[in-house]
């Protein structure tokens, strides 16, 4: 288990039970001090704490429990109402009645975010459907990490559609944040899957992923309407051929992870323009072609990995990291790859990153 969960759960039981330490503590506080001295604060906090923590009949038991308590420790020195005993009293109350509002407030703030989280969920699992564990006889295997945690969608994408002319993936990163940007996604994978049943080859389905960003350029509008692109890197796993043919629009290559270790880029001979930059240059896709073998992975990422930084400023390289290393699955591989990348970023990612991993029977 990750050391940052290991930590995470101990202090999560620390809090637990914070509320009774507290009065435990406020306790011993009072009957080892002189009576000049006031354990108030130590029961007062107790239900406050106890507030976003525990659901509401917890909170009202710590609070009863702290005015229990307040009121023990003045019969040491024998039962007397004076203004002192009953101005701690009223003050505890007070507290643990405003700590069962803050408990009402923090609930319903919860299932706010609860139902915001659903929300974003759904638009994700629509946007970015994952595809089967198992398409055109090969192992596949996707997952997508949010630089910002409980965030779910975001400018990175994948697609893997099955086809008359092979399994085809598309792993691409379009510019920007926010809706623009998960409209754009949207575009690219409606148009994919659609070009990718029809068109015979990559170098038409790039033309037609071009065309489809284009149509949507002129409907967005600012920076993102001038500036707008999309790097992608598309590949085709041809039916029963030992073969992998990648295009690559501007994206980070593609990585062949092979059964004794090695591990080789793919990187594309003439690099060219990413998507939705056709004006500035006219370059012709070229799909280039490798070996596949048995039992290899393929690996196609977004720059979040590649990119990725530690403290230092280096970069998370992941040819260096995957070299002499063996993953049964692809599942298995980015798992691994997503640990890394946050333990080597310090939980502080600051870009998505989307991961596809296709292992060859």
């Amino acid at each position: 288990m990750d050391q940052a969960a290991v930590a995470g759960r101990r202090v999560s039981a620390l809090l637990r039970v914070l509320p009774a330490l507290l009065i435990v503590g406020g306790v011993l506080y009072d009957v080892l001090t002189p009576g000049d001295f006031t354990a108030i604060p130590f029961f007062t906090a107790a239900p406050l704490v106890a507030a976003p923590l525990y659901p509401l009949l917890g909170t009202v038991v710590a609070g009863a429990v702290a005015l229990i308590a307040a009121f023990a420790v003045h019969m040491r020195f024998g039962f007397r109402l004076d203004a002192d005993t009953l101005t701690e009293a009223l003050t505890v109350a007070v507290v643990a009645v405003l700590a069962a509002v803050l408990n009402r407030v923090v609930l319903r703030g919860d299932q706010r975010l609860a139902s915001q989280r659903q929300i974003a969920e759904a638009a994700q699992r629509a946007v970015l459907p994952e595809p089967d564990d198992r398409i055109g006889g090969f192992d596949i295997a996707v997952r997508y990490e949010a630089a910002q945690r409980d965030a779910f969608i975001g400018g990175d994408l994948y697609a893997v559609q099955d086809s008359p002319y092979g399994v085809r993936l598309v792993v691409g990163d379009v510019r920007g944040k926010g809706m623009g940007a998960v409209a754009a996604v949207a575009v690219v994978i409606g148009a994919f899957r659609e070009a990718a049943e029809q068109e015979p080859t990559l170098e038409a389905v790039a033309r037609r992923l071009e065309r489809a960003l284009a149509r949507e350029g002129t409907r967005r509008e600012g920076l993102d309407a001038i500036e707008g692109f999309t790097t992608v890197v598309l590949a085709e796993l041809p039916h029963g051929d030992g073969v992998v043919r990648v295009l690559n629009r501007g994206h980070p290559p593609p990585l062949l992870l092979c059964t004794d270790g090695t591990v080789r880029a793919l990187p594309a001979a003439e690099p060219a323009l990413p998507l939705g930059m056709g004006e500035l240059g006219s370059r012709p896709d070229r799909a280039e072609e490798a070996v596949f073998p048995g039992g290899a992975t393929l690996l196609l990422y977004t720059d979040g990995l590649s990119e990725a930084r530690d403290r230092y400023g280096e970069f998370y390289d992941p040819a260096a990291r995957l070299a002499g290393r063996a993953f049964r699955v692809p599942g298995a591989l980015l798992s691994a790859l997503a640990v890394e990348v946050r333990r080597h970023t310090g939980g502080g990612m600051t870009d998505d990153m989307a991961l596809l991993a296709v292992r060859r029977p």
